[in-house]
């Protein structure tokens, strides 16, 4: 939007539209990201005008007190912005703040100090247990040739058979499955270390793929290959579930990622232990997990529906 719709004076004008051509060139931000910041701004600018009375100056930006922007905060959530909108809010404000500290026009560590409002904490999507049986079984694969469908498989199976991330899966080298073993040995986040169980179902899965693989495969390196050779990418695994997708009549929820979500959830309402999922998951923290029990909900209260005897 032209800078003759923001009010403020033409000094703070020229500073700002040299920040957003900072954003998009030396930056190289999305060209959304950018018309995202230039919108907060010039929100924020028009909530400045009116709190001071006039014409927004670079004084009255170096000036800022934390006060102001949780003042802009408060008018933006009354008008109905969300918590997520609301960081964002506060992410450009700072961006153009620091960006004119670097060239010793303003103070920013007042709004650089400045919390961000919470975030809502977003309820993993897992699939259905028929959904995600169906993701997970050869049947379903549409690679044509079949070493990469059984490859898909086996990936797949890990995901939900085991509780991995994509990462942890395409990670795993053909000696963690040497003499079919019962579990596996698995390196997390922040190179945490954990053991999980190791189904007979992605055993064989995996088994199967070695088997028809045409690349040689060493001990030491990536067991999951892509077509030609190389270490599988997490993206090809995300094609190949956006495919799945359409072919079976998932929604977009079923992503390789929810069929994690899907074995923890699946074990929750199997009458799993919260703790021995977190252990399975890699989570560090228990509230971590603890989200999967906003998931079960609609379980705990179908089953009361239909066995409580005041239901």
């Amino acid at each position: 939007m032209a800078d003759i719709l923001v009010p403020a004076d033409d000094a703070l004008l020229e500073l700002r539209q040299e920040w957003l051509r900072t954003l998009a060139g030396e930056r190289r931000l999305a060209a959304k990201t950018t018309e995202a910041y230039e919108r907060d701004t010039r929100q924020f600018l028009a909530f400045l005008c009116g709190h001071i009375a006039r014409p927004v100056r670079l004084n009255d930006i170096d000036s800022l007190r934390p006060a102001d922007v949780r003042a802009y905060l408060a008018y933006r959530r009354r008008k109905g912005a969300q918590a997520r909108t609301l960081g964002r809010d506060l992410a450009g404000i700072r961006s153009f703040l620091r960006w004119l500290e670097k060239r010793g026009l303003a103070n920013a560590a007042g709004v650089r100090a400045m919390r961000a409002p919470k975030q809502p904490k977003s309820l993993p999507k897992p699939l259905s247990a028929e959904e995600a049986l169906a993701v997970a079984g050869k049947e379903a694969q549409l690679a044509e040739e079949p070493w990469i469908a059984a490859r898909n498989t086996a990936v797949f199976c890990l995901l939900y058979g085991c509780g991995l991330r994509i990462s942890e899966a395409i990670g795993l080298t053909p000696e963690a499955f040497a003499g079919g073993p019962k579990s596996l040995r698995i390196t997390g986040k922040g190179n945490k270390t954990r053991i999980v169980p190791l189904l007979p179902a992605a055993l064989e899965a995996v088994q199967r793929y070695i088997a028809l693989c045409p690349y040689h495969l060493g001990e030491d390196g990536p067991v999951f290959r892509g077509l030609r050779g190389k270490t599988l990418q997490p993206a090809i695994i995300q094609r190949e579930m956006q495919a799945m997708r359409g072919a079976l009549g998932l929604s977009d929820k079923a992503t390789p990622h929810a069929l994690r979500h899907s074995f923890a959830t699946h074990l929750l309402a199997a009458g799993g232990d919260l703790r021995t999922i977190q252990e399975l998951l890699g989570h560090a923290s228990l509230s971590t997990t603890q989200v999967y029990t906003g998931v079960d909900t609609g379980r705990l209260l179908e089953i009361y529906d239909k066995t409580h005897p005041r239901a």
